[in-house]
Parts: structure tokens; sequence; C-alpha cells
């Protein structure tokens, strides 16, 4: 556990970013000269549930204590480093992963592709729609789940997984399963990433397996498990725990001559979380960046948007899905996950126009 952790903030975006980038005034975050930030919050973990944060600008981190200013230095290493792009990923502009449930049970689409005709469709809508990968899975995760035999799962997207290759062989699938089963099974298939809920700890074969495969993965919180994660979750603070998670996580890999760049991080917004914490993490997204990864959220749909918005709320929760969205956009974010793909693409694409212009 650490005692020191370092946010970027303060961001700056398109012509002004670049320009206080070469001026030296601020610093790219991620290697993107497209946005820039010039102060760090240092949040001071002094016990587990006493949290204190100042806010620093560039200039003043050279008078910190020794002891911080090593941390806060490694760390705007990783915060500043490009992050490099892997299966077609270019993480130097934001990307969209489009969702593709197979399943009967979803929390919010469960049913609507369970048909093999449906689920092609519903991909190549996502493909036309703007989407840079696709994510598919069996297996629902949704609060209350439960496990299905493993067979089950993989005979659910064998046919799709493969049709999907077939006719887009240049489109990255990422397979969404917990099971190194139907990682294997998907690998031979032609996957290229594993996006696995249970930040690898549900089968103790995967990480082997995506290790010796050379399989990119997405490194995902959750406490507890689908059937138990809303029972009442508790953090000391969510933010610092993840990223403990993450950290402890990544450096576990790295022992074990893992790749680096094929880490995303994804904090599982409404996984084992409640309201507060959703918005804790979400507010502070940016904070991830020091660990030197891309991180990817997943907000749509989610049933926290419900609880903020109340008796304004849709089937599809397309207006709080793009709120977060572009905030999470603002903040560095390079990867979202989403099922509206075409009305994300639409908001994000006008964003950005909008911050370019200044």
């Amino acid at each position: 556990m650490r005692k020191y952790y370092t946010r970027p903030c303060n961001f700056y975006y398109g012509n002004q970013a670049k320009k206080l980038i070469i001026k030296k005034k601020a610093f790219s975050l991620t290697g993107n000269i497209h946005i820039a930030f010039d102060r760090l919050e240092i949040f001071n973990r002094k016990k587990k549930r006493e949290i204190k944060s100042n806010i620093y600008s560039i200039s003043e981190i050279k008078s910190l204590s020794n002891e911080i200013k090593s941390i806060v230095k490694a760390d705007l290493r990783k915060i500043t480093s490009k992050r490099k792009n892997i299966i077609g990923l270019k993480f130097n502009q934001p990307q969209i992963m489009g969702v593709l449930n197979v399943t009967p049970d979803s929390f919010s689409d469960g049913g609507l592709f369970f048909d093999k005709s449906k689920a092609y469709k519903q991909v190549k809508l996502m493909i036309g729609n703007g989407a840079s990968i696709i994510d598919i899975g069996a297996e629902s995760t949704r609060p209350g789940s439960r496990i299905i035999n493993e067979k089950e799962e993989w005979a659910r997207i064998e046919k799709i997984i493969v049709k999907v290759k077939k006719n887009f062989p240049a489109m990255p699938l990422s397979l969404d399963t917990r099971k190194s089963y139907v990682m294997k099974k998907g690998i031979s298939c032609g996957i290229n990433l594993i996006n696995d809920v249970s930040g690898l700890n549900f089968d103790k074969k995967s990480f082997n397996l995506i290790n010796q495969k050379k399989i990119p993965f997405i490194l995902h919180h959750m406490q507890g498990t689908p059937d138990t994660m809303q029972n009442n979750p508790k953090y000391d603070d969510v933010l610092l725990d993840i990223f403990d998670f993450f950290e402890e996580k990544i450096n576990f890999l790295l022992k074990n001559k893992y790749k680096k760049e094929f880490i995303i991080l994804d904090p599982g917004i409404g996984f084992g979380k409640n309201l507060k914490h959703n918005l804790r993490i979400m507010s502070k997204i940016s904070t991830f960046h020091s660990l030197g990864c891309p991180i990817l959220i997943g907000t749509s749909r989610k049933r926290f948007i419900e609880h903020i918005v109340t008796k304004f709320d849709t089937p599809d929760r397309t207006g709080g899905t793009l709120a977060s969205v572009l905030y999470g956009l603002s903040q560095g974010v390079q990867l979202f996950r989403v099922h509206n793909v075409r009305e994300i693409n639409q908001g994000i694409l006008v964003f950005n126009k909008i911050l370019s212009a200044n």
C-alpha cells in the first residue's frame, strides 16, 4: 500500500494544450499533445480511512520533501509516457468498444442478441457506427447473476466469433469471460483481447494462458462476485484501494514477464460499488494515469445513472452514458465500452471538434 498518490489535473485541450507543452508550461498527458496539464493533486494516505490531498503547480513540485518528490517524479514519467498501440488500437485518440451480449439475461439487453443472426447484424451495425473493437460475452455479470457452464458459454458465441473474424478480419475482438477454457477456445478462433471482470482471480489458469499466448487483457476491478458484489460494498477509500489493487497486479504481471503495454485498466464502475464509490472513481479517474497503462471505463446504461437522474431515467440511459464518457474523455480516458455506439461516437466527435477549435 502506498502512502502518496499522484493525479494530473487542470487540463488544457487542442491548440492551447499544444502551445503550453511547447513552451514547457504544461506536461502532455500520456504523450498526447492535444491534452495537457499543469497541476498535480497529491493524495496522502495517513491511515486507512484518513486521506488528505493538496494541489500543486508544476513549479511547486521541487519544493516538496524528497520522499514525496521521488514518488511524484516516478509517477510523472508514467503519466506523460506515450501508450503503445496494440491490436490496432491507437491510444492517442478515443476508442469505442462496442458491447455484444450473447446472453438471455444481461442487465440491459439480455435476449436481444441471443439469436446468432441478430448478434451478427448488431456487430455489423456497431462497426459501421464507428466501433474500434467489439467485446463479445456469453455470461451475464449483472448484479445477482449466476455462473454458467464453460461449455455452454462457449457454445453461445463460437459461431458468431468465427463469422465476424471471417468477414471482418481486421476488426479487433475482445472476449468477455472469466474462464480459461473459453479464453483458450476464443484465442484459437482469433480473439485479440481478453476482458476478465474478475481481474484474473476467478480461474487460476487464466494468467498462464494469456501470458503464454501473448494476448493483451483488460485488468478489471470487482469487489466480490457478480452474485454478491452489490451486497453493501465497503472500501477504506475506493479510489486508492483500486489503485493499490492495480499496482499490485501490474507488479505481479511484470515479474512474470508479461508485457506492460498489453495491460488496459478498468476500475469496474458498478462492480461492487455504490453511487458514492462510482462518483469518487469517475471524478478522480485521471489518478490511474500514474500507473502507466491505458484506461477503459464501462459506464454504459449502468444503474448509477438511474440513482442520479431518478425520475428522468430512460431505458437506454444514453444521456447519462454520454455525459460520463465525455467527462472521462476530458480526463484522458482512452477506451469506452458502450452499447449505443453511434450516439456515443457522435458525442465524442462533436466534443473533440469544439475542444480543438480554441
